[in-house]
């Protein structure tokens, strides 16, 4: 089936969205502290480097296989399906999800985006108010966060995530939209080159490296929210910490919401793609 007006309506959107990503310009402090991070990471010898982002690749993988085989996952799986038979009582699996139109997908994909956006604020806001423990915790559980959401997100718009391409593709996703604004653009296009036309791919071919020194901004911040919610958890309003839980809780829904705009987009592109080509 080709592509209904409302499909190229949401796929204007997205050209738009683009637009923006390519478009973006960074600030002078944003360029030198861009300089400063590498600078600072290449004073580290570079087996130690390549060792170290091996590590953290190897950790998102192993991460991404734990989270899809889990109940908790399969779980939230059968809903996917259950609120697609809603509109079509013949979808069997996730790939058939890809027959109902694009509204109706934004619909589920929405419910799924807007609970784990909850589940990061709710996140922050523990850490905000709890000790060295619920601080410590927050990385790992907001990455538990991300990587789930971006997986819900690929199977709501009718992309399982349990071949290697669609997990490489996932765990991209998931990178790029953690991510500075500024070093967007180019991922982006890196990533639709890598993505076929068909987007019916088992094997992967591309590189399997997934984390790079950008990536670590994203930690670098979490850990300035850190040292902000230290200092600010004694100030308290009647015996309660609320900037530090305000800071935490704001701070975290923000990178979920980075992060699952930017699936969102992607995986909205793939399913309007192959519509293109057939219109084609």
């Amino acid at each position: 089936m080709g592509m209904t007006n409302r499909d190229i309506q949401v796929w204007n959107e997205i050209g738009e969205w683009e637009q923006k990503l390519y478009q973006y310009e960074p600030t002078d402090f944003t360029v030198m502290y861009d300089r400063w991070l590498e600078q600072s990471f290449s004073l580290l010898p570079e087996d130690v480097r390549t060792q170290f982002f091996a590590k953290l690749d190897t950790m998102l993988f192993h991460l991404h296989a734990l989270l899809q085989s889990s109940q908790i996952q399969m779980d939230a799986r059968d809903r996917i399906l259950e609120a697609a038979r809603v509109y079509n009582p013949e979808i069997e699996t996730i790939t058939d999800i890809k027959r109902l139109p694009i509204d109706q997908l934004n619909y589920i994909a929405a419910q799924q985006i807007a609970r784990h956006r909850l589940y990061s604020f709710a996140q922050g806001g523990a850490s905000g108010s709890g000790g060295l423990i619920l601080l410590g915790s927050d990385i790992p559980a907001m990455t538990v966060i991300n990587v789930r959401v971006v997986q819900l997100i690929a199977m709501t718009y009718g992309f399982e995530v349990n071949t290697p391409f669609e997990m490489m593709m996932a765990l991209k996703v998931f990178h790029i939209g953690n991510m500075p604004r500024r070093l967007q653009g180019a991922a982006w296009q890196e990533l639709i080159n890598e993505t076929h036309q068909d987007g019916e791919e088992y094997f992967y071919e591309g590189t399997d490296d997934l984390t790079n020194i950008t990536w670590l901004e994203q930690p670098l911040k979490q850990l300035l929210k850190a040292g902000a919610i230290t200092v600010f958890r004694k100030k308290q309003i009647q015996g309660i910490p609320l900037l530090s839980m305000l800071i935490g809780a704001s701070s975290n829904y923000r990178m979920t919401r980075q992060v699952s705009e930017f699936a969102q987009k992607y995986y909205q592109y793939r399913y309007l793609q192959k519509k293109r080509v057939v219109n084609e």
